[in-house]
């Protein structure tokens, strides 16, 4: 996995061909099989698609964006999952029961519906002539946004455990404001 990943990121020095230039594309050279298979050109070493772009480079220069992509989008949906989580176990009460029912209710609805909903308001907030250069943020938003009630269900139930522990309590008796027992104490 790790070779893998080393590998799309390394795309511009080991992929044989760049995908996103059009002089190296060859409509000839289409659905050639790859390198091993009869009809398989060495220079391809795992064939062409329909429009005779090699596999492999293709492969390499889509991996970068794809690991980007849900890395990015884990990322936020953890911040901001762990962030309600520990919130609302820490805080309790009304707070908890509104993170926590907000979390219910989405965990309701599938992720696919709900990216899709995100992608449609995004096409309809960003300016025709910015959709393109903003595709790539609305979809990380819209798989981050899906994925934060699972965080944050773990978040508060470990939440929930710290803040009755007596280092926790200490704190909160020498007046540290709650913002800060949250990010000192409970978080770790």
């Amino acid at each position: 996995t790790v070779l893998a990943i080393l590998a799309c990121f390394a795309a511009p020095l080991i992929a044989p061909f760049d995908p996103f230039d059009p002089a190296q594309i060859s409509l000839w050279d289409g659905k050639l099989p790859p390198a091993w298979a009869e009809g398989g050109q060495a220079q391809y070493l795992l064939g062409t698609d329909n429009q005779g772009r090699d596999m492999l480079s293709t492969i390499l220069y889509g991996g970068r964006l794809s690991i980007l992509v849900g890395l990015t989008a884990v990322a936020l949906g953890m911040t901001l999952g762990v962030a309600l989580g520990v919130i609302s176990g820490y805080f309790g009460g009304a707070v908890d029961a509104f993170v926590m029912r907000i979390a219910d209710v989405q965990l309701t609805i599938p992720g696919i519906l709900l990216a899709i909903l995100i992608n449609g308001i995004g096409r309809a907030v960003i300016p025709q002539e910015l959709r393109d250069d903003f595709a790539i943020y609305v979809v990380i938003l819209a798989i981050g946004l899906t994925d934060w009630p699972q965080f944050a269900r773990v978040a508060r139930g470990a939440t929930l455990v710290e803040a009755q522990k007596e280092y926790v309590m200490a704190a909160r008796v020498i007046g540290l404001p709650a913002w800060l027992i949250m990010l000192r104490h409970v978080l770790p």
